[in-house]
């Protein structure tokens, strides 16, 4: 579909780069295929049960090849909006949603409704969602609003789709909320000699601990070293394995 439909239609250049972040990434690997299947009858004296079970080939002699997309962004409305969390599809991208694309078998939108504090922050989204989905994120329950673009009835009484989060009393422009885990990251030093990149990784859930997996983006005017790594938990030094 190109950009003709679908959710490629928000791909656009001039406001995907002047965005606060911006990551592409291509991720691609070997899966191996099922190797066949087997039945198995399970007799309780009158009620015969038919089970089908999935078999991976050990060897992994078969092998596919998945390819994976994926582009992040970042906008970054509540420090150039004046201290407003409001925004849309429009807002964000100066394009809306008018069609599905007719070849893909998945395409939805997900927005997060679940607000740190229900009594003062109160939100609604327009349109009404297709569905509600409940998940657990990082020991949180979170509650999202999805559009299925799939479904019928998203574009019978409008052709765009213009996902909109507005609040419903003003917000205090100095209160927002941390994230569980977030991350901070800055160069600093000079050249190729002592440049140097510091990442600094938070966790404020009272007591659980999560797995991190850290990519890093070098910039081109610096020059890593492996052996220079050092890794500070809480003060105290972790060996890297």
């Amino acid at each position: 579909c190109s950009l003709q439909a679908g959710l490629a239609v928000l791909l656009k250049a001039e406001r995907l780069f002047h965005s606060s972040y911006h990551s592409q990434a291509v991720h691609i690997r070997p899966i191996c295929r099922v190797s066949h299947w087997f039945a198995q009858l399970l007799c309780d004296g009158f009620t015969v049960v038919a089970c089908l079970f999935l078999v991976q080939d050990a060897s992994c002699l078969a092998v596919s090849w998945e390819l994976r997309q994926t582009l992040t962004v970042v906008f970054d409305f509540f420090s150039s909006g004046q201290g407003k969390k409001d925004w849309s599809l429009f807002k964000m991208f100066s394009r809306t949603l008018t069609d599905t694309c007719p070849l893909a078998s998945q395409s939805k939108v997900y927005v997060d409704i679940s607000p740190k504090n229900k009594e003062k922050e109160l939100l609604e989204v327009s349109p009404p969602p297709t569905s509600v989905h409940e998940a657990i994120v990082q020991g949180d329950k979170k509650t999202y609003a999805v559009y299925d673009l799939l479904s019928p009835s998203l574009f019978n009484t409008s052709r765009s789709l213009n996902v909109q989060l507005k609040w419903k009393r003003p917000q205090d422009s100095s209160e927002m909320p941390i994230p569980t885990l977030h991350a901070q990251r800055y160069v600093g030093g000079y050249g190729l000699q002592t440049g140097q990149i510091c990442t600094l990784i938070y966790n404020t859930h009272p007591y659980r601990a999560f797995p991190v997996i850290l990519l890093e983006t070098v910039p081109w005017y610096l020059r890593l070293y492996v052996h220079t790594l050092t890794i500070i938990t809480k003060g105290k030094e972790n060996k890297p394995s």
